[in-house]
């Protein structure tokens, strides 16, 4: 049986290719495309930032003096799309030089709470169609700390749509002093340790993890990792309580920017078919890199910010290690600023087998992740990742650790997998230099068996993950959402 279209607004705090920090803006283009591309009608609401409102290009004004408060929406699409973009415009909040979240230096806004807090207002106001724009969504999907007032407005509401947050990074839960909290004119009755209050502070997360009739994460293993004090940031005992409402669903990818078939950015393309054009690429990036040719040798990618979390410090404990492997290693990233200084301090040491670009090139990765052997990611927690995907959809052998959507998405090598053909990588099983190493020869000497590298290389081009694929299972929560809604809404009025 074919089930209704539905209508979805989605709330986010930033959108690719509008404006982008992480992640969450790769989430909020991807999946609403993949919706639209099932028979969807889904709407996007950000915040219309300075950057984002200059890369819309067009745009027109839907609404221009929101229930009185000065601030305008202006209707836009996602570039090449039909997806429609609403943007709060409110210049004296977001029309500013710097990022979503802070200031060109670095620092937070100091206003964010307001800014985040009349977003989410006026993200309801739309949800309850107050506003008059003629549309009611079904289900409004949240992100984020960013959004997390929406569902608190949206449960005081009588026929409100139903409502999900998904958590891209716990870490991050948007906490404010209770002065905050008195200066926004709150419900009073909010502040209380069983809604937004948490040790003397308030959280917009945390109210989206009591009101939301759905959580989700970014993958099933996070989902499962914050129930836990190591990963839950101290909401994990609220998470436990709400687990039957928590569910993880694993990212897709765009497969027509992440393609290796038809990327314009790589020096050749190529599919599982055509695999030995993958040495051109590898050519290449030797090449750009100033690294001797030689493309026997194994060559490591590595791409992302350089702190701890990601395990560069585990990366450059093993350097001369790997040194000793005949093994080439390139570098693409920037972060803590020690480890930036110790990684080119050892490519110093070795400068033909080692090579550091620090800071961020788009076309770099691409080349990277196209001419690489084996890419690195030794997360010590990862809500989903993205590097994994690409280099499995380019046939450059992941070496992982085994946690949140890396632990979900790549296979382990080992007898078993090899056998029934389902080994895609190699995974290390704690955070430490002496697991890393030991993952990293392993795939090493995977590497040096040619049909063996050439099975596990083809198990990860085969994978599917399209956007199109995950947007079937936020559809199926979509309707166990409004279903589940349905019934608390039927529950209160008997």
């Amino acid at each position: 049986m074919n089930q209704r279209p539905l209508k979805i607004l989605f709330v986010t705090s930033e959108v690719y290719p509008l404006i982008k920090t992480g992640g969450l803006a790769d989430v909020s283009s991807g999946l609403p495309l993949a919706l639209k591309a099932l028979g969807h009608d889904v709407r996007i609401i950000i915040p219309a930032y300075k950057s984002a409102l200059e890369n819309a290009g067009t745009t027109k004004v839907r609404l221009k003096n929101i229930a009185n408060s000065g601030f305008r929406l202006l209707e836009g699409a996602l570039p090449n799309s039909k997806v429609p973009v609403w943007f709060l415009d409110a210049p004296e909040l977001y029309y500013r030089n710097g990022g979503p979240y802070g200031a060109p230096n670095g620092t937070d806004w100091p206003d964010n709470a307001e800014r985040f807090n009349e977003f989410c207002k006026v993200a309801s106001q739309i949800a309850m169609d107050d506003l008059n724009l003629n549309w009611q969504p079904d289900v409004v999907h949240c992100n984020d700390w960013q959004s997390g007032l929406v569902p608190v407005y949206l449960s005081e509401e009588k026929k409100r749509p139903a409502t999900i947050i998904t958590i891209h990074n716990i870490a991050y839960a948007g906490f404010f002093s209770q002065q905050t909290f008195d200066r926004l004119s709150l419900n009073p009755e909010w502040w209380s340790y069983d809604k937004l209050e948490f040790h003397d502070q308030f959280s917009f997360l945390k109210g989206a993890l009591v009101y939301s009739d759905f959580v989700n994460t970014v993958s099933p293993t996070y989902a499962k990792q914050i129930l836990t004090p190591e990963y839950g940031y101290g909401m994990e005992g609220l998470l436990e309580h709400r687990k039957d409402k928590l569910i993880g669903i694993l990212n897709g990818i765009d497969e027509q920017h992440w393609n290796p078939e038809t990327d314009e950015l790589i020096a050749k393309n190529y599919n599982f078919e055509t695999l030995k054009d993958k040495a051109e690429n590898k050519r290449a990036v030797l090449e750009h890199f100033k690294l001797p040719q030689d493309l026997d040798k194994p060559l490591i990618g590595v791409i992302g910010r350089m702190v701890e979390q990601k395990g560069f410090d585990l990366i450059r404990e093993i350097l001369p290690s790997l040194m000793e492997s005949n093994t080439q290693v390139v570098m693409l990233g920037s972060g803590d600023k020690q480890l930036e200084a110790s990684l080119l301090q050892c490519m110093e040491s070795y400068p033909d087998r080692i090579a550091i670009d620090i800071g961020y090139n788009e076309t770099l990765a691409h080349l990277i992740e196209a001419g690489s052997d084996i890419f690195l990611m030794p997360s010590r927690f990862e809500p989903c990742g993205l590097n994994q995907f690409y280099s499995l959809k380019y046939g450059t052998v992941p070496v992982v650790n085994n946690t949140g959507g890396l632990a979900d998405s790549v296979v382990d090598t080992y007898a078993e997998t090899l056998t029934n053909q389902t080994a895609t990588g190699f995974k290390l099983y704690e955070a430490t230099s002496e697991a890393l190493l030991s993952a990293v020869n392993r795939a090493l000497y995977s590497y040096h068996s040619p049909l063996e590298w050439s099975n596990i290389i083809r198990n990860g081009m085969r994978q599917d993950f399209s956007w199109l694929n995950s947007a079937q299972h936020y559809l199926a929560l979509y309707h166990e959402t409004i279903k589940s809604q349905g019934s608390q809404e039927r529950d209160k009025s008997v």
